[in-house]
């Protein structure tokens, strides 16, 4: 059986094998996952685009039909 493949981690640029048995692929352990995700909640990283108005945000009470999900 081959070795699994080694990628550098996105997050510190260490080791991170490319392989099933990393619950934490593509990064090299939970820490850097954490830290990650930690960027994307606090818009460290963001996806580029115009900013939108609170009301052009669905709340999640209803569905973009109109009609009441819960």
């Amino acid at each position: 059986m081959s070795q699994p493949k080694v990628v550098r981690c996105p997050q510190c640029g260490g080791p991170a094998q490319w392989s099933q048995d990393n619950p934490f692929r593509p990064f090299c352990c939970e820490r850097c996952k954490m830290i990650d995700l930690g960027a994307w909640v606090t818009e460290e990283h963001r996806i580029p685009g115009e900013k939108l108005e609170d009301e052009a945000v669905w709340d999640g009470d209803e569905s973009p039909e109109g009609k009441v999900l819960h």
